[in-house]
This record gives C-alpha cells, sequence and structure tokens, in this order.
C-alpha cells in the first residue's frame, strides 16, 4: 500500500471502480464482452466512484481506492497518479465484517482518519434474471442477502468505523451515492438489480444526520437520478439512441465536492441529480 508520506486529509470511495468500466461485470452482461474506453474521457471511464475519488485527488486529498478485487483500481489508480495525485488501493468485502474491519485498519495506519467517506458501493444481483422472472418470488435469496449486505449492513459497518474519529474531531463528510429506487418501492424490470433495499440506505443517512451533524459530521443522499456514463453503458442502444439520458460522472463528482465544501451553516443533506430530458423520479 502506498502511504501518505505528505499528510495530505483523506478521501475513501467505497466502490471506486465501477460494474460498467470496460472490463466490468455489467459490461461482461450487457456487452458480452470487454470494451475499448480510450475514446472515453479519463474521468468517465470508472463511473461515479472513479469520478469522484479523481476530483478530491486533483483537489489536494490523499484518496483511498476500494474495491474487492486491486486490480479492478490498478487503471484508476494510474490514471490519478498521471494527473499528479496521490492515492493507494485497498481491497474490501462489504460482506465480510472481517474484511471491513482489516481495510479500515490499514487506512487509519497507512493514510490515516478519513476526513471525507463516500459510499459508492453497486451490485448487480437480479440483472441476468430473464423477462418472464421480474416477479420477486423468483429472486433468490441469495440475490436478495447480497442487496442487503450492500445497501445496508454495508454502510452500517463502514460508517461504525469511521464515524467515531469525525465525532471526536468535530467535522467530516459522510456521503451516500444512491439511486432513484431509494425513494419508493419500485417494480423490478428485466435488467435491473434488487434496488428496493436502497430505501434502506436513504433512512440510514437521514438516521446518521441527526444523530452526527449537530457534532459536525456532514453527512448526505446523493439520489443519482438516471443512467451515468461510463463504457458500458454509453455503448447501449437506449444511450446511443439519445445521449442526453446519461448523466456526466466528472459533474456528479463536483456535486459530492459542492456538498464537502458547504458552509456549516447551510449544509444539504439530500441532493437529486437528473438529466434535463427527464422527469425527476419521486
Amino acid at each position: 500500500m502506498t502511504k501518505n508520506t505528505n499528510g495530505k486529509p483523506v478521501a475513501v470511495v467505497i466502490g471506486a471502480t465501477s460494474k460498467w468500466q470496460a472490463d466490468g461485470r455489467n459490461t461482461h452482461l450487457a456487452h458480452g464482452k470487454e470494451l475499448d474506453d480510450s475514446h472515453i474521457p479519463v474521468g468517465a471511464r470508472w463511473g461515479v466512484g472513479g469520478a469522484v475519488a479523481q476530483k478530491f485527488a486533483k483537489e489536494g486529498f490523499f484518496t483511498v481506492l476500494t474495491t474487492r478485487t486491486a486490480s479492478n483500481a490498478a487503471g484508476l489508480a494510474a490514471a490519478i497518479r498521471d494527473q499528479g495525485g496521490e492515492c493507494t488501493i485497498v481491497e474490501l468485502d462489504l460482506s465480510q465484517e472481517t474484511s471491513v474491519a482489516k481495510a479500515f485498519e490499514t487506512i487509519r495506519a497507512d493514510a490515516g482518519d478519513p476526513e471525507v467517506l463516500v459510499y459508492n458501493a453497486g451490485y448487480l444481483e437480479g440483472r441476468d434474471l430473464p423477462p418472464e422472472k421480474e416477479l420477486l418470488e423468483y429472486i433468490e435469496v441469495s440475490m436478495f442477502d447480497t442487496a442487503q449486505h450492500i445497501a445496508s449492513r454495508g454502510p452500517f459497518l463502514v460508517a461504525k468505523e469511521v464515524l467515531p474519529a469525525m465525532r471526536r474531531k468535530g467535522h467530516g463528510s459522510f456521503f451516500f451515492s444512491n439511486n432513484s429506487s431509494s425513494l419508493r418501492g419500485k417494480k423490478r424490470y428485466t435488467g435491473q438489480s434488487l434496488y428496493y433495499p436502497r430505501v434502506m440506505m436513504r433512512t440510514l443517512a437521514q438516521v446518521l444526520t441527526e444523530e452526527y451533524s449537530e457534532l459536525g459530521v456532514h453527512v448526505a443522499n446523493i439520489v443519482i437520478d438516471g443512467t451515468i456514463d461510463s463504457p458500458g453503458t454509453r455503448a447501449l442502444p437506449k444511450v446511443q439512441n439519445q445521449p442526453d439520458l446519461i448523466i456526466n460522472p466528472e459533474k456528479i463528482a463536483e456535486a459530492f465536492w459542492y456538498l464537502h465544501t458547504q458552509d456549516k451553516s447551510c449544509w444539504t443533506h439530500e441532493l437529486q441529480l437528473t438529466p434535463f430530458p427527464t422527469k425527476p423520479s419521486y
């Protein structure tokens, strides 16, 4: 692990890579192969997590990229260093409490206590089910368990690792990268993940806001209400037919930076980002 020898403030991005990146799991599922991303801006090659990591690194943060497999983030880490930033990769499996604890023990020892934590973890469970299996009765318990691990139990475990230090210091940012399924329960359609547990993620953000805001910790739920630009999504037929439907991840990253730099007198605790041609979700 690269250490934070210059004593920079630390930003941790949970889920810094994307399942829609050129060699991502969703990309392989949707397109059956790895894609060429050389024509795509570097800020969009790894989705929201990659864009946020690059943004905070550019702003002078030592950025910790967490992913289940370190090789997934190798290209992103190289891009950050090419841009003059500093970062490191830490493997973390959100379904394993011991993995979460070990990862943050390493982060605290080699980088320092996080000033910013962006929880951007996602999953694809359910996407591969065919049209005749859209109903809940076809969702395997293992799929449900994964969704709960990532959307509810995972952020709970991460919060326990980082919020005590933020509370003691009297400042810090804890942001959730969420989606429109956090606003209300909706039917799952073919090609979609089991997303209704995302409501629990939003609820946790509301609880932590009530508990930690008065202690100086800024908690916010960011609802990304649309398809995020990345190699895999950009190649989808619906996006190619209507390119205005995709959201620029670099602009999403700017929104996260805006939240982190807000004055304490007017904190935002929920922010919804929707591309202009579509009606916002409610």
